[in-house]
């Protein structure tokens, strides 16, 4: 039986300033990606929709709306506006043909691939004044934050 580790308790200065510190790179890189969108025909919302298609494969409007935390007729007037961009279209589920999902198109999929290029490159030269040791001690530390983060 695997004992779980007791809770330890952080500095409350060294919590506030982690805190901080994330909001303002939170929206710095929101920023950046907002000007990177600029350079495509989608608005951040339609850009957030293809990234959740992208990752997590065909979704249904009710799906894609708990995910994006938006109501099924804000999704629904969003996926129309991208049908008619050809970034994604309708199909009915072969399974149960009551059943429409939405599916990522190439169109979508290229500006997806594009813009997460356009990303890692901006924060490569983020990266540029950090030592290999220090970008691996930021990767894990960041992936050790999100997988407590999935936990709750």
């Amino acid at each position: 039986m695997m004992q779980s580790r007791p809770r330890v308790r952080h500095n409350e200065e060294w919590v506030a300033e982690i805190e901080k510190d994330l909001r303002y790179i939170s929206a710095i890189v929101k920023q950046k990606g907002r000007e990177i969108l600029t350079d495509y025909e989608i608005t951040p919302p339609q850009f957030i929709g293809l990234q959740w298609l992208f990752e997590e494969g065909d979704m249904t409007i009710g799906e894609l709306s708990n995910k994006m935390f938006l109501a099924c007729s804000t999704t629904t007037d969003l996926i129309d506006r991208m049908e008619k961009k050809e970034l994604v279209e309708r199909v009915k589920d072969p399974k149960d043909r009551r059943v429409v999902r939405i599916h990522l198109l190439s169109k979508g999929e290229t500006i997806i691939n594009e813009v997460i290029q356009k990303r890692q490159e901006y924060l490569q030269d983020v990266l540029q004044d950090f030592s290999e040791q220090e970008a691996m001690i930021l990767m894990e530390s960041l992936e050790k934050l999100h997988r407590e983060m999935k936990k709750e």
